[in-house]
């Protein structure tokens, strides 16, 4: 059996391979999370792009969905439908003619949003009020901004990359020296 002076000059060694071994699995676990996000991002993206028609068709539905419903007393997609209306200064969905189905114009009109000015109450003059409408708009806005997002997506997508890579190296090189005397 070893002395106790020769166990206590091997305790340091120990540890040290020890915490060697056990940043080795934190940066192999590492990288391997930043694979997952990766693909998962890597399918989202795949996703949207095959479906881009079908998130249009969805959007176009909800959209008339929150017309149908549409009512002053606060609901956040009337609250949306009126934001949408005033920034894009249009009114329905495909022209303002698609209020006219609702129960909201039966009772009262054209939304305030729809108005033409600022200073306009509801009403049925169709003179007074944006003639577009905000499904086109919306989509305009998208597809335009689409070039910003697919950069940044690929920016992103890069530096994940290199980390991928740089971790990879450090589980590496961790691997490879973990047998030398320290």
């Amino acid at each position: 059996m070893a002395s106790p002076s020769r166990r206590l000059q091997t305790k340091p060694v120990i540890t040290c391979f020890k915490s060697l071994l056990l940043i080795y699995t934190f940066v192999f676990w590492y990288a391997m999370f930043l694979i997952l996000i990766f693909l998962v991002e890597l399918v989202a993206a795949i996703i949207g792009f095959v479906f881009r028609h079908e998130i249009k068709n969805s959007f176009e539905n909800n959209y008339e969905k929150a017309l149908k419903q549409y009512n002053s007393t606060g609901d956040y997609r009337s609250e949306a439908v009126d934001k949408i209306q005033s920034m894009l200064h249009c009114c329905g969905v495909t022209d303002y003619r698609n209020w006219e189905d609702t129960r909201y114009y039966a009772e009262k009109g054209f939304p305030k949003s729809c108005c033409k000015l600022e200073d306009c109450s509801p009403q049925r003059d169709a003179d007074k009020i944006n003639s577009e409408g905000c499904f086109l708009k919306v989509m305009a806005i998208i597809e335009s901004e689409m070039g910003v997002v697919a950069g940044i997506s690929f920016g992103v997508a890069c530096f994940q990359l290199i980390g991928i890579f740089l971790a990879y190296c450090l589980s590496h090189a961790i691997t490879n020296n973990q047998y030398e005397i320290v």
